[in-house]
């Protein structure tokens, strides 16, 4: 099943009442809070669910600041639909 959180707010508080989904892909441009802040509170929270953050900033520095966060994984966009699909399949594996 696929979700989709409107906010940040939303992902964590869908987060805090649904606890369990296997993957979180997470855009790093969030209105009002970053994609790499919103990891960090999720792992803050607790909450280990593995995240795929997607950014069109292919710097290292932009990789260093989401792992940092506690990301999983990391694409750029743009990317081909079947490179994310296979990305995710290796992510839950």
């Amino acid at each position: 099943m696929v979700e989709f959180a409107e906010s940040a707010a939303a992902l964590r508080e869908g987060a805090a009442e649904n606890p369990g989904p296997d993957l979180i892909v997470l855009d790093i441009m969030l209105p009002r809070l970053s994609g790499s802040e919103l990891c960090a509170r999720l792992r803050t929270d607790g909450d280990w669910t593995p995240i795929l953050m997607l950014t069109t900033e292919s710097s290292e520095e932009m990789k260093a600041q989401g792992k940092a966060a506690g990301a999983t994984g990391w694409m750029v966009k743009p990317f081909d639909p079947q490179t994310l699909l296979a990305v995710i399949g290796k992510v839950l594996a």
